[in-house]
């Protein structure tokens, strides 16, 4: 079986988490500040506050930007849950725009449809699904246009690019999880990055209990901090990033190549002057043959998964909410034609050949 997924370990992380026990300071400390200052600066960000998950970066990265209750929010169906529920958890309201075909990321001609109709838009949250980055510059004349905080979720973005530009504080603030799954792992873990001391120095109070000195505290803050223990493999995973990474990109090449003249299937589409990542290599499956594909592809021991396989507001708590379907055309069609197949760096040759010939041997 070739995995969709696979974590990889370099053995640094084990050194430096036998450091963290040894030393007996195993929940936040100055490991959490060499992995914040670590990641922000492979991010060319500023600052970098690292939260619990990849959640509460979100949800803490609202809160910075000044989100509250009663605020709406646009952001994009076709994510993981996490990206409206921070939404939610701020007492706003989330506002659906739909994506483009091709990149799967919000669409900013849908996003202004939104905000010609909805006059008090606080936020604008844009997804880099997949690892792609969204179209920042169309993002930002809409934000200098209609005056919004741009927040983008970064997830599965680790050091992808947007013109020469590593994507996390394009905008006002950006999240990253660290998810086991993730390009980069913590086991569980997230970040805020920004270029903006005050969105910074909120986003550590609301990690941290609101603290503003020992015992005191002058926010309703949370506890979403990171530990020693998690800080310390980020610490190791920040080293061998970006060789990770080119490694993806060199096998997401290969599959594509491999699979250009496929013709029941589209390979992944990659703008000019992006540097996609590839969390995920995700094929769009044409014909409605998509399940049976998919099935196909386990029988012949082919790691896939569906991302994502319901548009968020189909979901059961946001159809509790009022959402309604229909909201977003190109979300819902690509739910039913997206599968991820493994693009990982500790795949082989031999693995990538599999692959490519197993796809295109699929009798439709």
């Amino acid at each position: 079986m070739i995995p969709l997924v696979k974590p990889i370990f370099s053995g640094k992380e084990k050194q430096l988490i036998n450091e963290v026990i040894d030393s007996g300071i195993v929940a936040s400390g100055k490991y959490v500040e060499e992995f914040e200052q670590k990641f922000a600066k492979l991010s060319q960000a500023k600052f970098g506050t690292a939260c619990s998950s990849g959640t509460t970066a979100l949800h803490a990265a609202l809160l910075a930007c000044g989100i509250k209750s009663g605020d709406k929010v646009i952001t994009t169906p076709f994510t993981f849950i996490a990206t409206a529920n921070s939404v939610l958890y701020c007492g706003a309201k989330p506002l659906f725009a739909d994506i483009d075909p091709e990149t799967y990321n919000i669409s900013p001609k849908s996003v202004e449809e939104i905000l010609e109709k909805e006059k008090d838009v606080k936020a604008v949250i844009c997804v880099h699904l997949y690892g792609l980055p969204c179209n920042m510059d169309e993002l930002l004349k809409l934000k200098e246009k209609y005056k919004f905080v741009l927040i983008e979720d970064a997830c599965q973005a680790h050091l992808a690019e947007y013109k020469g530009r590593r994507v996390g504080a394009i905008g006002d603030a950006g999240a990253f999880s660290f998810y086991a799954t993730k390009n980069m792992t913590t086991g569980e873990g997230g970040v805020v990055l920004t270029d903006n001391a005050r969105i910074d120095a909120l986003a550590r109070k609301y990690i941290n209990h609101g603290r503003t000195a020992h015992y005191e505290h002058d926010i309703l803050g949370f506890n979403f901090r990171l530990t020693n223990i998690a800080a310390a493999m980020g610490i190791a995973q920040c080293e061998s990033i970006e060789e990770r990474t080119k490694q993806r990109i060199a096998n997401a090449q290969k599959l594509s190549d491999g699979l250009k003249d496929a013709d029941f299937l589209e390979t992944p589409f990659v703008p000019k002057d992006y540097t996609h990542v590839y969390h995920q290599y995700t094929l769009r499956i044409k014909d409605g043959l998509r399940d049976k594909f998919m099935q196909y592809l386990k029988d012949s021991g082919i790691g896939c998964g569906i991302h994502y396989p319901q548009v968020v507001y189909k979901q059961p708590l946001y159809q509790s909410l009022g959402y309604k379907n229909g909201l977003c055309p190109e979300a819902e069609k690509a739910v039913e034609e997206v599968i991820s197949i493994p693009v990982h760096p500790s795949l082989s040759e031999e693995d990538l050949n599999t692959i490519i010939k197993t796809i295109k041997g699929f009798k439709k």
